[in-house]
């Protein structure tokens, strides 16, 4: 039973089996596989920003390199590792911008077992969720997770889109 008001239980068996036995997620995503739908935020030529398919906080998104690498300390150089956490920040301090959370939580999570592509997890935590309820367990999918319809996905990344442009347009 989920603890968090709106949550939808989650299958965390069928996940793990599709994470452990079907193709890597972001790959298939930036393929275009239907299976692997996600609705993009932002994107430059080196990653991709989009929401997480299983959110467990509102607006909970993930940002990945395009090719496929897997740690994120030794797959990537001193450049490239800066490029990603500079796109992190900036996806980071947009969705700060549009949710106006009480802390912004960063993880790197997967598993050489399954979503073996390095991701970011990019969430914000709403103000006034009670202690126990935050970090670790504002972050598993067991606690449930938020069903967002389509078209508030669509219209809360066009809501960080125009947050990204804005952060990225020079100061005059």
């Amino acid at each position: 039973m989920s603890e968090r008001p709106g949550a939808q239980p989650f299958d965390l068996q069928e996940y793990e089996q599709q994470a452990r036995g079907g193709p890597c997620f972001v790959c298939a995503f930036l393929a275009g596989d239907p299976a692997y739908r996600h609705e993009t935020v932002y994107e430059d030529e080196h990653h991709v920003a989009f929401f997480d398919r299983f959110p467990t906080l509102p607006g909970k998104l993930l940002a990945a390199p395009k090719p496929h690498i897997e740690h994120a300390v030794r797959d990537l150089d001193e450049a490239a590792y800066t490029r990603l956490m500079l796109f992190v920040r900036t996806v980071a301090l947009a969705m700060e911008d549009v949710f106006k959370p009480e802390r912004t939580y960063l993880l790197s999570l997967g598993s050489q077992q399954g979503n073996t592509h390095l991701h970011w997890h990019i969430a914000g935590l709403p103000p006034g969720v009670p202690y126990r309820r935050q970090q670790y367990h504002a972050l598993m999918a067991e606690n449930g997770v938020l069903p967002t319809p389509p078209e508030e996905t669509a219209a809360l990344a066009t809501r960080l889109r125009q947050a990204i442009n804005t952060r990225l347009q020079p100061e005059t």
